[in-house]
Order: C-alpha cells, then structure tokens, then sequence
C-alpha cells in the first residue's frame, strides 16, 4: 500500500542543507511508489526564510522539489478542520500555533503522513500520522 507523505519545514530544512539521511529515505520512499506533496504553509515557511537570508541556490532547489511533488491549495475544509483541533487542544489546555494546527489540518484531510522532527509538538493532533525521518548521526551538510 502506497503512502502520501508531506514534510514539515524542520525535516524540509535538513533535505536542502544536504542531509544524507533525509536524502536516502526520501529516494527510498519514492522507489517505492509513495507520493510527495508540499504542504502549504511549509511552502510559505519555507520560502519566505530563503527570501530572507537571499539563498538563491537553495531557493532554486525548493522551487524545483515544488514543481515534482506540487504544493496543495489551503481550502476550507482544512481551516475548518483546523478550527476543531483548536478547540480540542484548547479544551485541554495544550495549544499549539496556529500554522501547525494548519499543517496537520491539511494532513489529515488529504490523508497525508506528516514527516516531522517535532513528534512530541505534534503528537497532541488526534487522527494525525507522523513520521519522523531525522537520524542525528547521519546529518551531513552540502558543501
């Protein structure tokens, strides 16, 4: 059974900095027929920290990952969707911010694994599946 996956902006981050970890289990998973898309809140996360520090190289390179796996539409179903969580966490006393609450609307509405180095923040979000894909030992940075 194939798997659609979408990253969060710390994992995200770790692939453009050439993380070796990040990049093998991402060729893995593609080989094994599972799916890519961007989420968008992390396309805009993640754009608009490149913007900021003037990173083309790097800018080119997510420009070009967004063009593969396309970035999906925010749509009401998922501001709803993340409106509910928000009430939920609230209720508990255990918010999180809103553009993670946005990130795992979009997630559990297009059934998406959300691939995230942050599974205590995130695991707070009922019916959301995560992943976690970082291993420290294997980080490297591009030259």
């Amino acid at each position: 059974m194939t798997k659609k996956f979408t990253f969060d902006t710390n994992i995200f981050s770790y692939y453009l900095r050439g993380d070796e970890g990040i990049k093998e289990r991402l060729k893995k998973e593609l080989l094994a027929g599972n799916e890519f898309i961007i989420n968008p809140i992390i396309y805009y996360e993640i754009n608009r920290g490149l913007l900021a520090i003037n990173s083309k190289a790097k800018l080119k390179k997510f420009k070009d990952l967004c063009k593969v796996f396309g970035v999906l539409e925010l749509s009401k179903e998922v501001l709803d969707k993340a409106a509910q969580s928000y009430a939920a966490l609230r209720k508990k006393g255990e918010l999180i911010e809103d553009a993670d609450l946005i990130i795992s609307a979009t997630c559990i509405v297009n059934d998406l694994v959300l691939i995230t180095n942050n599974r205590k923040h995130f695991s707070r979000i009922e019916g959301l599946d995560i992943e976690n894909w970082f291993e420290p030992g294997k980080k490297t940075r591009a030259r």
